[in-house]
Protein backbone atom coordinates (compact mmCIF):
# COMPACT_ATOMS: atom_id res chain seq x y z
CA UNK A 1 0.00 0.00 0.00
CA UNK A 2 2.60 2.07 0.82
CA UNK A 3 4.61 1.60 -2.57
CA UNK A 4 1.61 2.71 -4.01
CA UNK A 5 1.21 6.09 -2.44
CA UNK A 6 4.76 6.77 -3.33
CA UNK A 7 4.82 6.11 -6.58
CA UNK A 8 1.70 8.13 -7.27
CA UNK A 9 3.53 11.19 -5.46
CA UNK A 10 6.19 10.39 -7.46
CA UNK A 11 4.25 10.63 -10.98
CA UNK A 12 3.14 13.89 -10.05
CA UNK A 13 6.01 15.35 -9.29
CA UNK A 14 7.38 13.83 -12.90
CA UNK A 15 3.98 15.46 -14.29
CA UNK A 16 4.81 18.60 -13.17
CA UNK A 17 8.42 18.67 -13.62
CA UNK A 18 7.55 18.01 -17.45
CA UNK A 19 4.92 20.21 -17.93
CA UNK A 20 6.88 23.24 -16.17
CA UNK A 21 10.27 22.14 -18.11
CA UNK A 22 8.41 22.17 -21.62
CA UNK A 23 7.00 25.70 -20.68
CA UNK A 24 10.21 26.89 -20.01
CA UNK A 25 11.80 25.69 -23.00
CA UNK A 26 9.22 27.28 -24.64
CA UNK A 27 9.73 30.52 -23.44
CA UNK A 28 5.88 30.34 -22.04
CA UNK A 29 6.80 29.96 -18.18
CA UNK A 30 7.05 33.28 -16.19
CA UNK A 31 10.30 33.03 -15.78
CA UNK A 32 12.71 33.47 -19.02
CA UNK A 33 15.99 31.69 -17.61
CA UNK A 34 16.17 29.67 -20.52
CA UNK A 35 14.75 31.96 -23.72
CA UNK A 36 17.93 33.93 -24.53
CA UNK A 37 16.39 37.64 -23.41
CA UNK A 38 19.81 38.18 -21.39
CA UNK A 39 21.48 40.15 -23.62
CA UNK A 40 21.28 44.02 -22.15
CA UNK A 41 20.05 46.35 -24.66
CA UNK A 42 22.37 49.78 -24.16
CA UNK A 43 20.72 52.88 -24.53
CA UNK A 44 21.41 57.01 -24.16
CA UNK A 45 18.16 59.30 -24.61
CA UNK A 46 18.78 61.66 -27.60
CA UNK A 47 17.40 65.04 -25.36
CA UNK A 48 17.50 65.81 -21.59
CA UNK A 49 15.20 64.28 -19.12
CA UNK A 50 12.41 66.15 -18.44
CA UNK A 51 10.38 63.23 -16.67
CA UNK A 52 11.41 60.35 -14.13
CA UNK A 53 8.88 57.96 -13.05
CA UNK A 54 9.07 54.88 -10.95
CA UNK A 55 6.83 51.41 -11.60
CA UNK A 56 6.57 48.49 -9.53
CA UNK A 57 6.54 45.62 -11.15
CA UNK A 58 5.53 41.94 -10.08
CA UNK A 59 6.17 38.60 -11.72
CA UNK A 60 9.81 38.63 -11.85
CA UNK A 61 11.96 35.57 -10.35
CA UNK A 62 15.43 35.86 -11.73
CA UNK A 63 17.91 38.30 -13.21
CA UNK A 64 16.92 37.82 -16.86
CA UNK A 65 13.16 38.40 -15.58
CA UNK A 66 14.95 41.52 -14.83
CA UNK A 67 16.78 42.24 -18.00
CA UNK A 68 13.61 41.12 -20.22
CA UNK A 69 11.75 43.69 -18.17
CA UNK A 70 14.36 46.26 -18.85
CA UNK A 71 15.12 45.79 -22.49
CA UNK A 72 11.34 46.05 -23.41
CA UNK A 73 11.10 49.55 -21.33
CA UNK A 74 14.00 50.66 -23.52
CA UNK A 75 12.67 50.20 -26.33
CA UNK A 76 10.07 52.15 -26.06
CA UNK A 77 11.13 55.54 -27.97
CA UNK A 78 12.31 58.06 -25.46
CA UNK A 79 12.60 56.20 -22.39
CA UNK A 80 15.54 55.13 -20.66
CA UNK A 81 14.86 51.94 -17.75
CA UNK A 82 16.66 50.73 -14.63
CA UNK A 83 14.96 47.78 -13.38
CA UNK A 84 16.06 46.55 -10.07
CA UNK A 85 14.98 42.98 -9.51
CA UNK A 86 15.11 42.80 -5.45
CA UNK A 87 13.12 45.99 -4.90
CA UNK A 88 10.86 44.97 -7.97
CA UNK A 89 10.97 48.40 -9.37
CA UNK A 90 11.61 50.42 -12.73
CA UNK A 91 13.34 53.37 -12.53
CA UNK A 92 12.40 55.30 -15.43
CA UNK A 93 13.66 58.68 -17.43
CA UNK A 94 12.00 60.08 -20.41
CA UNK A 95 13.54 62.82 -22.76
CA UNK A 96 9.92 63.22 -23.92
CA UNK A 97 6.15 62.90 -22.65
CA UNK A 98 5.28 59.42 -22.87
CA UNK A 99 1.78 57.70 -21.69
CA UNK A 100 1.98 55.41 -18.70
CA UNK A 101 -0.17 52.90 -20.63
CA UNK A 102 2.51 52.37 -23.22
CA UNK A 103 4.88 51.58 -20.30
CA UNK A 104 2.65 49.61 -18.66
CA UNK A 105 1.94 47.46 -21.96
CA UNK A 106 5.58 46.97 -22.61
CA UNK A 107 5.90 44.93 -19.49
CA UNK A 108 2.95 43.27 -19.40
CA UNK A 109 3.78 41.64 -22.67
CA UNK A 110 6.75 40.44 -20.88
CA UNK A 111 4.30 38.43 -18.48
CA UNK A 112 4.57 41.02 -15.46
CA UNK A 113 2.23 43.12 -14.03
CA UNK A 114 3.02 47.03 -13.36
CA UNK A 115 1.72 49.38 -10.46
CA UNK A 116 2.56 52.80 -9.66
Amino acid sequence: MGTYVICAVLAVIVIFAVKSGLSHFKGEGGCCGGGGGSIIVQKKLNGPVILKKSFIIKGMKCDNCRIRAQNALNEIEGVLAKVNLKKGRADISCDRKVDDEVIKAAVEKCGYSVSE
